[in-house]
């Protein structure tokens, strides 16, 4: 039993050092585009979703909406498009870049 309960805080106190570092990695990033919608507007999605599509040189970046309270309250793009300055984390997931917004505004002329 007290071997059990040591591997117990061995473990705690690992995940309690690597808590902090985890949480460094995903740092704010800043960027610049036009939001559009991934099923009216650009043809990928089967649902509507939000795709802030930056230009990057010749070629052009998309990173996927992912819905929370801010997203929300700067409204969907849907069969148009949005100017919009993002800023948030950034993550790969099924194959294409999210980013989780902090802000989203549009940008200043």
């Amino acid at each position: 039993m007290r071997k059990l309960a040591m591997l117990g805080l061995a473990a705690f106190a690992a995940l309690a050092m690597a808590a902090p570092v985890i949480a460094a990695e995903a740092e704010a990033v800043t960027l610049e585009g036009s939001v559009m919608c991934a099923k009216c507007a650009l043809e990928k999605a089967a649902d509507c979703q939000d795709v802030l599509v930056v230009a990057d040189g010749d070629a052009k970046a998309e990173y996927w909406i992912v819905k929370n309270a801010v997203s929300e309250k700067f409204g969907h793009a849907c069969q148009s498009e949005k100017p919009a300055k993002v800023t948030g984390t950034v993550s790969e997931k099924d194959g294409h870049s999210w980013i989780t917004p902090q802000t989203m505004d549009a940008p200043a002329s």
